[in-house]
């Protein structure tokens, strides 16, 4: 039973021990499937995170501000996950690789420029949650929703255009492939939409009473971040498999 179970978790891994001079992760469907994984958890993982630590029982403005607080740790490495493993993706052809590139370079600059702080005073009895203040910085502030809109961007380019592409006619391809294809322009267009609502909140355009009772920018990010996951899921053929 033992011996099954792990049999069986190798073959989902992709684990190849015939090969000595090689790592693990080559596999590039396993590469999706984990980058997925990761996406689709991280903004779950950072709330319940809190939530068990701390008591929060209310998402926080943004899923950056999560870096401020305790579970910080969380917030970096799987960002920081995100981007090494968008960096070594190769894909099937050079736009492929230097797309998923860029969105790599971009996530580590999210992590590198952290958005505004969650407070201005140490132990702040409103905001125990925050542990951490950095020197004010509108530079670092904006470079840091600059480069966090790219990111989006380049994931929602990458679901959108070359998720969907095939080397068959529209007329060829299975039922399967037609199906992936939709979900991958559903993911790309939602990805889209959440950084345009954001956009119209940085001009003011949706009122910002409206981001902060309601925590917008942390519900629009949480959607782009798990239409990415589900993305890459599909891609990873997770799901619908031909």
């Amino acid at each position: 039973m033992i011996k099954s179970k792990e049999s069986d978790l190798n073959t989902f891994l992709k684990v190849d021990y015939t090969e000595d001079n090689s790592i693990w992760l080559t596999d590039s469907l396993t590469l999706r499937k984990i980058i997925g994984v990761l996406g689709m958890a991280m903004p779950l993982l950072l709330y319940l995170s809190l939530y068990l630590d701390n008591g929060l029982n209310f998402p926080l403005e943004s899923i950056s501000h999560y870096y401020y607080t305790r579970v910080s740790s969380i917030f970096v490495i799987v960002l920081s996950l995100l981007a090494v493993f968008l960096i070594v993706y190769k894909g099937k052809k050079p736009i492929d690789f230097y797309i998923s590139l860029f969105a790599g370079v971009f996530a580590l600059l999210v992590v590198l420029f952290p958005t505004s702080n969650l407070t201005d005073i140490c132990c702040d009895p409103t905001k125990k949650y925050a542990v951490t203040i950095l020197p004010k910085s509108d530079f670092r502030m904006y470079f840091h929703y600059t480069v966090a809109g790219l990111f989006f961007l380049c994931l929602s380019f990458m679901a959108f255009f070359l998720f969907t592409k095939s080397n068959k006619s529209p007329s060829e391809r299975g039922s399967k492939k037609i199906i992936r294809n939709r979900i991958y322009r559903t993911c790309g267009a939602l990805m889209v939409l959440a950084i345009l609502i954001l956009f119209a909140g940085s001009l003011q355009i949706i009122p910002t009473e409206y981001f902060k009772e309601y925590p917008l920018t942390f519900w629009m990010e949480t959607l782009a971040i798990e239409s990415f996951g589900f993305a890459w899921l599909v891609k990873g053929e997770t799901l619908f498999k031909d």
